[in-house]
């Protein structure tokens, strides 16, 4: 089961611009091959279907670790675009000025066709995320060596993008992604070293692991240190994943930590209405917030 928060792993800056193509681009991070869907139903899957859990449980508890994070990730990336895409098309409830007439030539056309200038579970060209993305194969050596080569691909996906990209908001985004998925790429190495004494970190860093190069992600590593924590997402369950996740980082040396429980986050931004989409709702809609923030106050409930 999953406990969830109303909160957002990251702050992102607001957006001075609209910027649909970094968007677009941007789109290839969440519904792509290497995408945080991707990683978020491989790890889930794996970890519905592990068999032996108790006597392998240190691998089973990374998995459901790491898995639980993912699903952060893909929040992240869509409010990215959510804020990137906002006020793009011309606000209003008439439809014959085509508010949506400079959508026509736009990269990413079903950002307006298909929802309301919204983040789509589609790569950046438009191609649906699909469920043959997901490696689920039952051994657990297979699917670890997987997971290692669809964080590094990811990794490699997110340099690519951040090089794309200039918004401040896009780039904070990627950031963030790079850290904590470089911090899983080194948390799969060691878990296949450990199940087959096979020295993986010679591999690593497949890309380079380092982010000194990207500004936003350096501050994270700096300041937050989160290329080092591996949060468990839960009170009290998969505390065998530090029996995986200890040591030292093969980059920096400094002292890997496992945090059981997760963290808070920030408060979500607020997504501006799109009228001209019908978003939140119809232009006939009638509605008057008081009457719930009433309601709320007699149930004693905090609006």
């Amino acid at each position: 089961m999953i406990l969830r928060y109303d909160r957002l792993a990251i702050e992102l800056p607001k957006p001075k611009n609209p910027s649909p193509n970094d968007a677009a681009a941007i789109q290839e991070l969440l519904g792509g091959k290497y995408g945080e869907m991707s990683t978020l139903m491989n790890y889930t899957f794996q970890s519905f279907n592990f068999r032996g859990r108790n006597k392998l449980r240190p691998f089973y508890d990374l998995t459901c670790s790491i898995a639980a994070e993912e699903y952060s990730h893909i929040e992240a990336v869509s409010y990215a675009i959510n804020l990137l895409l906002s006020g793009q098309t011309v606000k209003g409830t008439d439809p014959k000025p085509a508010p949506l007439k400079d959508t026509v030539d736009a990269r990413f056309s079903y950002h307006y066709l298909a929802s309301a200038q919204a983040a789509l579970p589609y790569d950046s060209m438009g191609n649906p995320w699909t469920g043959q993305y997901v490696h689920s194969s039952g051994n657990l050596r297979l699917d670890l060596l997987h997971n290692f080569f669809l964080e590094c691909g990811a990794r490699a996906n997110k340099m690519r993008v951040y090089e794309m990209v200039t918004d401040p908001c896009a780039r904070t985004m990627v950031g963030y992604l790079l850290v904590r998925g470089g911090l899983h790429v080194v948390a799969y190495a060691k878990a296949l070293e450990k199940l087959t004494g096979v020295e993986v970190s010679k591999l690593v860093p497949v890309p380079e692991l380092s982010n000194d190069k990207f500004p936003e992600a350096k501050k994270l590593q700096e300041e937050q240190k989160l290329h080092l924590k591996l949060y468990t997402f839960s009170p009290e369950d998969y505390k065998q994943a530090g029996l995986i996740w200890n040591g030292t980082h093969p980059e920096d040396g400094q002292p890997l930590e496992l945090v059981q429980g997760g963290f808070m986050g920030v408060p979500y931004p607020d997504l501006e209405e799109e009228p001209q989409l019908s978003s939140p709702v119809g232009a006939d809609f009638d509605y008057d917030p008081q009457m719930f923030t009433d309601i709320a106050k007699k149930m004693g409930i905090k609006p």
